[in-house]
């Protein structure tokens, strides 16, 4: 294998927080969440000598471009796989939140359970929202118009608020 330059080492320390966000919102497992994370660094890995900076796009737009679309087309292949048992959703655990201390755990106990009934595009989007990018880079990061993001955005919210309307 060869050794990786350090500039790609800097840009994985510098942006692992945010590769592992990705990874959590798509696995809710500790073991899928670091293969997951294993898959996006290779794909960055191979992507690497192709990057081109910009001054007009950021570089955490790329890293999520790739990190996105890695999660998203994993996904896709492992519901593909035949698994050994079929679980019904009510037999699965609960997936650990992070600590939540107060009133509001519930709320977001209950934010957490609607957001992972959403579908992988959708979930794409509540995860740039919650990192509080702008829908330009949204837009930048999807591949889309703003204005599409805006329409995506609401429709993604409407969903959230039916989820959460409705009895568990």
């Amino acid at each position: 294998m060869l050794a990786a330059p350090p500039d790609f080492l800097a840009l994985l320390n510098e942006y692992q927080p945010l590769l592992r966000r990705v990874c959590r919102m798509y696995c809710a497992t500790a073991d899928d969440q670091q293969d997951l994370y294993q898959e996006i660094v290779g794909q960055l890995w191979r992507a690497w000598p192709r990057y081109q900076p910009r001054p007009d796009v950021k570089l955490s737009t790329w890293l999520y471009r790739v990190a996105l679309n890695v999660a998203i087309s994993d996904l896709r292949q492992r519901r593909r796989r035949p698994t050994s048992a079929h679980l019904v959703a009510d037999q699965l655990p609960d997936v650990p939140l992070p600590p939540a201390d107060g009133p509001d755990a519930d709320d977001l106990h209950q934010l957490y359970r609607a957001i992972d009934r959403l579908s992988d595009v959708d979930k794409a989007f509540v995860l740039l929202y919650l990192e509080e990018r702008t829908y330009e880079e949204m837009a930048d990061i999807l591949g889309i118009t703003q204005n599409n993001v805006r329409v995506k955005m609401h429709r993604v919210q409407e969903k959230l608020r039916q989820l959460l309307t409705q009895p568990a």
